[in-house]
């Protein structure tokens, strides 16, 4: 379902917006995404809504057919973007696991503001933004994912997140329908 609309409580879940994360080859051009995620933060703030920069260091333990290479990042991976212009309010997460929930104390951070809906946007789409709104559904909130904010290695996985994972976890909407819901709450 589109997005119709931004609860008076809602959160931006900025994901992996790191030195190591954006420098990875992508669907979608990741200066624009950059960019949006940006807007997004800085409107968030404007309204007096949190912002929480999550970042990636480690991963879950388990065999898999396709292991992880996070032992083998260079030092200053881990670092937020500059372009997020990380502001004293804005809350700090570092996951390791693919999902911003789990052993971060996330869930409780936000349901302590009061926060009944999160607006998604960071990399990579089928996995780390996938695996947050899965997460944040089955805990109760509402999920909305700025689909023009979100990108993959992938095109295919991408596109499978947005077009048939997303609309069932919430709403989706552009950068641009989530700042103007923004603007018109404060009307």
């Amino acid at each position: 379902m589109p997005l119709t609309t931004l609860d008076t409580q809602s959160a931006l879940l900025v994901i992996d917006l790191q030195n190591g994360i954006v420098a990875l080859p992508t669907a979608h051009p990741v200066g624009k995404l950059v960019e949006r995620a940006g807007k997004l933060a800085d409107g968030f703030r404007r309204s007096g809504l949190p912002v929480v920069l999550v970042t990636v260091d480690g991963a879950p333990t388990g065999r898999t057919e396709r292991p992880s290479n996070v032992a083998n990042m260079p030092p200053g991976w881990t670092e937020l973007i500059p372009e997020l212009n990380r502001q004293p309010g804005d809350h700090m997460v570092t996951k390791r696991t693919w999902g911003a929930f789990t052993n971060t104390g996330l869930e409780e951070h936000l349901k302590g503001l009061g926060v009944t809906q999160v607006v998604i946007v960071g990399i990579a789409t089928s996995l780390g933004v996938e695996s947050t709104a899965r997460h944040a559904r089955e805990l109760g909130f509402n999920v909305a994912v700025a689909t023009d904010a979100v990108t993959d290695t992938s095109l295919e996985a991408h596109t499978n997140s947005v077009e048939r994972i997303f609309p069932r976890l919430g709403e989706t909407g552009t950068t641009g329908d989530i700042l103007d819901r923004l603007v018109a709450r404060q009307a």
